[in-house]
């Protein structure tokens, strides 16, 4: 039977779009990161990267060869860390240049360093990308967390942040850093911008 993110971890992946604290486990990530507006070539390259690594993984076992403890999945969806330069926290207004993220695809338990060089030498085989080089492979946690659904266009985030800010004050919580986390569980070429569906979270601890 297929493991599918969408089932199985719904509280991660599926709140509410009501702020609730939750705690996440650490998890395993291909990542790459920049800086600039996400609008840009350059982030689409990278997301693409990512996402060829992420099924090169995924279809492993049709290249003939099986990671130990290997199952059928759904590709996790694209999650990105982000935060701004100096000059761009000093900025009354969000300038997209000044932005700096980390985009991340999660991977099932069972990948490991080996099976991650194996998914490159697949990816330079079939599909050669000049970004490869910069995909790291890694642990994150994030821990005690405030996380909400955002419905909408991602210029409007900001209202849910809003909502989430008052939950962490009302709940005696503080907000442990200034870089957020986002999980775009809609593909933004196939969905309309009021639709789009954002998985928005804060890592927080108890004041």
């Amino acid at each position: 039977m297929k493991y599918e993110w969408r089932k199985q971890e719904k509280n991660l992946y599926l709140p509410g779009n009501e702020p609730v604290l939750i705690t996440v486990p650490q998890q395993r990530f291909l990542m790459i990161s920049g800086k600039g507006n996400p609008n840009n070539e350059e982030f689409s390259e990278k997301t693409g990267v990512l996402y060829s690594l992420a099924y090169a993984v995924r279809m492993m076992p049709r290249q003939g060869y099986t990671p130990e403890g290997y199952f059928e999945y759904t590709v996790y969806p694209l999650e990105g860390i982000w935060d701004l330069t100096e000059k761009g926290r000093k900025s009354n207004t969000l300038n997209k240049d000044e932005l700096v993220y980390t985009i991340m695809i999660r991977q099932p338990e069972f990948v490991t360093q080996e099976t991650v060089y194996k998914a490159f030498e697949i990816v330079r085989r079939k599909k050669p990308h000049p970004l490869l080089d910069q995909v790291t492979f890694g642990t994150m946690e994030d821990g005690l967390s405030v996380q909400m659904m955002h419905v909408g266009s991602y210029d409007d985030e900001a209202r849910s942040f809003e909502q989430m800010k008052k939950y962490i004050k009302e709940n005696n919580l503080e907000i442990t850093t200034l870089a957020h986390r986002e999980i775009y569980i809609s593909d933004p070429r196939k969905t309309d911008k009021s639709k789009l569906k954002t998985v928005l979270r804060y890592k927080v601890h108890y004041k």
